[in-house]
């Protein structure tokens, strides 16, 4: 089975000259999101995963069902305000401004290894935020886990030397 082939490109959307990724048609498959999730799963089994950290609302999808499949802890990260405990936030900037992402801030422990999940890899903005995040806690950023990544974005620049598993490489 070919996991690209249950991705849909809409061209120019959400704007002319952008051609977005829709991965409902693998959400809608039990078969094709059954094994993304294997196979994220299984690159990270050895690894010592304590938690998930996944941002609204794609990454929610992947990273409860990774965090699940590896028995680790899930962590939403979320926009300002969303959270209905005590949190910790981080701002980081975006091509047109500024953005925030919050968690609570007795979601992750220094002795959590933290897998940071999403379903595309672009411009390595929100992950790199992520990790941020992850470190300003105190925790361990084990590695990333993504659906897509866009390769002439040069995302994995942001990420360090962490590892980084994705599934479809876009060229």
């Amino acid at each position: 089975m070919q996991l690209e082939d249950f991705i849909r490109d809409i061209p120019d959307f959400p704007e002319r000259g952008v051609i977005f990724k829709d991965i409902t048609p693998l959400l809608a498959s039990p078969d094709g999101f059954g094994q993304a999730i294997e196979v994220l799963a299984s690159s990270y089994e050895n690894a010592g995963v304590t938690k998930v950290l996944g941002a609204e609302a794609r990454g929610f999808i992947f990273g409860g069902a990774l965090a699940f499949r590896l028995g680790a802890g899930f962590v939403p990260a979320r926009k300002p305000g969303k959270l209905p405990w005590d949190t910790t936030s981080h701002e980081y900037e975006l091509e047109y401004g500024n953005d925030s992402l919050e968690v609570h801030t007795d979601a992750l422990l220094p002795s959590d290894n933290v897998l940071i999940v999403d379903d595309v890899l672009a411009t390595g903005g929100t992950a790199a935020a992520k990790a941020a995040l992850v470190q300003q806690m105190g925790a361990n950023v084990c590695g990333y886990a993504f659906l897509i990544e866009l390769d002439f974005l040069n995302g994995r620049s942001k990420l360090g030397n962490d590892r980084i598993v994705s599934l479809i490489r876009v060229k």
